[in-house]
């Protein structure tokens, strides 16, 4: 079990967590849970890392922000010893999860379990803090934002855990934000493929890492909330979303428990931005003089598009970096001016990828051609296209977005049909 943290701000709601925790092992389970810091706690902790030392140096930053998992394991630990269960807190140097020394997105190698299964074994409730790990030098490290996800996907696999329960403030996986179409219907079931892709690009529920170790490890996951009321279906019922393999996911629809959707879901990101070499010359090597230097200082290269030469023996470039990275990127390209050979630079952060992700396009055609048609109609202009085996993106105007993905969500027809008083 993994609570978000959402679900640990404050003491009552540690203690309903603690509640649901003791409600599990009183069901006959053995029960590992991992927690994340309360609630804007992580952010707190930073802003104290730069009013000390604007340089900070990594590993000691790290010392820092992992407090805020130290102090919610402790805490659970405390209270379901009030509601008179056998439980202890386990930090991640203590198991040890064991990552590679790369501080504040740290990944993690190997986490050894026999000390934590013969706890589990002996009726013992571990709970253990997530997003840290040791390095091999002995120290603290920390896996990024999000990094509790995968420290659970990580711990349930070393566990060998029959499944995953990841308790967010959202009872699941929607076909699309709910908070921007109201009829957005939660999915009983997603493939690790499909998740991956919709984590990749934009949607917020699960670490990207964390559902790529889940697939390479077989861990089921079930993404549930943690704020439903007392009576709410037990977890064991499935209330949330499976996310689970190809061949469950066949079983579940031969099963009838699934209807098979050509699309699953529609995601978004605004935080993207857009970057135009012009008069790039059109020759061997002159791409490789763009994109090593950005590869080299760790900026992620999305959507690439270069046109096709003109006359002149010059070609136009596109791409999209992280919004966060585009003044570097920029600095960059604009210091390697002369290798390059490009005429100038065009930014543009007002912009926002629209993601349309399905396994049914393995198999189907015209799911693109549908996607282009009803942003025609509504007047949205495409700017780029990027796709994949189960996706298509679109880079689009940000102030149109939401508009997108409405136009989407009805296109594919995944709007929710209300039922009938």
């Amino acid at each position: 079990m993994k609570f978000g943290g959402t679900s640990m701000a404050g003491t009552e709601r540690i203690r309903r967590v603690a509640n649901l925790v003791r409600a599990q092992a009183a069901a006959g389970n053995q029960v590992a849970v991992v927690v994340s810091a309360m609630a804007g706690e992580t952010d707190r902790l930073i802003n104290f890392c730069r009013e000390a030392n604007a340089l900070y140096d990594p590993a000691e930053f790290d010392v820092v922000v992992s407090s805020g998992e130290q102090v919610t394991s402790g805490l659970l630990a405390l209270t379901l010893q009030s509601l008179g269960t056998k439980a202890r807190s386990w930090l991640g140097w203590q198991l040890p999860v064991r990552t590679i020394e790369a501080h504040s997105k740290a990944r993690i190698e190997t986490i050894d379990a026999p000390g934590l299964i013969e706890a589990l074994e002996d009726g013992e409730i571990a709970v253990i803090p997530g997003f840290q790990g040791v390095s091999e030098e002995g120290r603290i490290t920390t896996m990024g934002r999000g990094g509790s996800d995968t420290s659970a996907v990580g711990i349930a696999a070393a566990i060998n855990a029959d499944r995953c329960d990841i308790y967010t403030d959202v009872d699941g996986v929607y076909t699309t934000d709910p908070r921007i179409v109201a009829k957005a219907r939660k999915l009983k079931a997603v493939t690790y493929e499909e998740m991956l892709e919709l984590a990749s690009v934009g949607a917020k529920v699960l670490q990207t890492r964390s559902v790529g170790l889940a697939m390479k490890a077989g861990v089921r996951i079930q993404v549930l909330s943690s704020f439903g009321d007392d009576d709410a279906a037990s977890a064991d019922e499935l209330p949330g979303t499976l996310i689970v393999s190809d061949m469950e996911m066949d079983q579940l629809v031969e099963n009838g428990d699934m209807e098979r959707q050509l699309v699953t879901g529609i995601a978004h990101d605004k935080n993207e931005a857009k970057i135009i070499l012009t008069r790039v010359p059109d020759k061997p090597g002159a791409v490789a003089h763009i994109f090593e230097p950005l590869a080299d200082a760790s900026i992620n290269v999305d959507m690439i598009i270069q046109n096709v030469g003109r006359d002149k023996g010059e070609t136009d470039v596109t791409f999209t970096v992280p919004q966060a990275d585009l003044a570097r990127a920029q600095a960059m390209l604009e210091d390697r001016l002369e290798d390059i050979g490009f005429n100038r630079i065009i930014t543009d952060s007002h912009i926002a990828k629209i993601s349309v992700v399905g396994v049914g396009m393995k198999s189907h055609a015209g799911v693109a051609s549908t996607m282009f048609r009803a942003l025609s109609d509504r007047g949205i202009n495409i700017q780029a296209i990027s796709t994949s085996e189960i996706k298509v993106s679109v880079l689009i105007d940000e102030d149109e977005t939401e508009l997108a993905v409405r136009v989407l969500h009805t296109a594919y027809g995944l709007d929710a049909v209300e039922e009938a008083v």
